[in-house]
């Protein structure tokens, strides 16, 4: 019977938990907080959107960072097979708008309770409040694992503990979201065994702005727009939905996904230029005809109050102060030129991006424990024999949905298979 240690009572250490104990491995999962898969408690605010109800192909589309790594991990237990897999024991699921999937009941802690009870049935040894400290390496192999009492229970470990195993599956996530423990643990047992750890970045988070100015829009929902980023030379990113005003700059579907794919480049400090199409059902002649006949209706009126059927109200200021257009200039005296900067700006609302929100705000870690190193057939070290990484602590990412949760069970379950 082989002994397996998982660090980290997450989704995907706990797939790989009830993946090992089935196959009659000795399985002990450690967590060092005071209940296992707490940030999966909070995952779709609250409702856990595990799944995104596609066909692998619709998947990989949604993978950010090394979708060919994963090849072997979903087209082995893919979006179909964990929804099966729940509704197995005992979690009645729905799927909603955009496919995704959520528990019936709408609580995340449904989906915590499922593993958990699978867990107990198998006797998996869940130890609560206990840290990791380190993991012993000797002549290429893992040998043990080094622990102590965590949390709640400081003055109840005046010892670490030492424990053998035959296998060790770093599962402990990445750096978001901090208040739920998350911390860079895995990334030091993988450097200390010779891992290369790329430059982690918070992903799917959102963006800050360097227009100040713009917090008064805070709240303020755009819906039907296209949002634009570029480096000044390149387009990054060119995506329709859902913008949200923030305090900091913005947020909303497409803040979020814009961040996955510039995230490397605005962690490194780079400003990028953003643009917002206010109009995106028109193409600037349509458009240029609305305007005109607007323009014919309020002929008499102050233009910030002969656009409020045009634009937000509160966004109005900001439009006419981009395009060089005193509010209180009356309809009729406005000229073709400030009428087609006018145009211009609604149809490319100019905003500069300096940074994100953080880990704190976060939903994944974009970087982490280099795949090349790592074997994607079996999630196991191509460094140290017997040692396995699973979910966020790996150097793939995807955009919301559910696909990052499925990353977790799919190379949770793999590496549950081959320890």
């Amino acid at each position: 019977m082989s002994k397996v240690a998982i660090i980290g009572a997450g989704a995907s250490g706990m797939m790989c938990a009830v993946t090992a104990a089935q196959r009659g491995c000795d399985v002990t999962v450690y967590e060092k907080n005071e209940k296992a898969g707490k940030k999966l408690f909070i995952t779709g605010k609250g409702r856990c959107n595990l799944t995104n109800a596609c066909d692998a192909a619709d998947f990989f589309e949604n993978v950010i960072s090394n979708p060919k790594f994963l090849y072997s991990a979903v087209y082995s237990f893919d979006s179909y097979a964990v929804m099966d897999f729940f509704e197995e024991l005992g979690l009645p699921l729905k799927t909603e708008r955009g496919n995704r999937v959520f528990p019936k009941s709408d609580r995340s802690s449904d989906v915590i309770k499922a593993l958990t009870n699978r867990m107990k049935e198998l006797d998996v040894r869940l130890l609560l409040n206990e840290e990791v400290k380190d993991i012993v390496i000797s002549d290429g192999v893992v040998k043990a694992v080094v622990s102590k009492l965590s949390g709640a229970f400081p003055k109840a470990s005046p010892k670490d503990r030492k424990e053998d195993y035959d296998s060790v599956v770093i599962a402990t996530g990445g750096l978001s979201y901090p208040l739920t423990g998350a911390c860079p643990d895995g990334y030091t047992f993988a450097k200390k065994a010779g891992h290369k750890i790329n430059d982690t970045y918070p992903s799917l988070v959102s963006l800050t702005l360097k227009e100040k100015e713009l917090s008064a829009l805070t709240g303020l929902s755009l819906r039907n727009v296209t949002l634009k980023v570029t480096d000044g030379k390149k387009e990054l990113y060119n995506g329709f939905g859902e913008l949200l005003f923030t305090q900091t700059g913005i947020s909303g579907p497409l803040a979020l996904t814009a961040s996955a794919l510039c995230g490397k480049r605005i962690a490194k400090g780079e400003e990028l230029k953003a643009y917002i199409d206010l109009k995106s059902a028109l193409d600037k002649e349509k458009f240029d005809a609305r305007i005109l006949r607007d323009f014919e209706k309020n002929i008499n009126k102050d233009i910030q109050n002969a656009l409020s059927g045009m634009f937000p109200f509160a966004l109005i200021p900001f439009v006419l102060k981009n395009a060089g257009i005193d509010p209180a200039a009356k309809v009729h005296d406005i000229n073709k030129a400030q009428r087609q900067s006018l145009l211009e700006t609604a149809k490319a609302f100019p905003m500069t991006i300096t940074g994100t929100d953080g880990f704190e705000r976060a939903v994944v870690t974009g970087g982490g424990v280099d795949i090349k190193q790592v074997d994607p057939s079996s999630m196991e070290s191509k460094l140290v024999h017997g040692l396995y990484f699973t979910g966020e602590v790996l150097d793939v990412d995807a955009l919301t949905g559910g696909y990052n949760l499925q990353i977790a069970w799919s190379t949770g379950r793999l590496c549950g298979n081959c320890v």
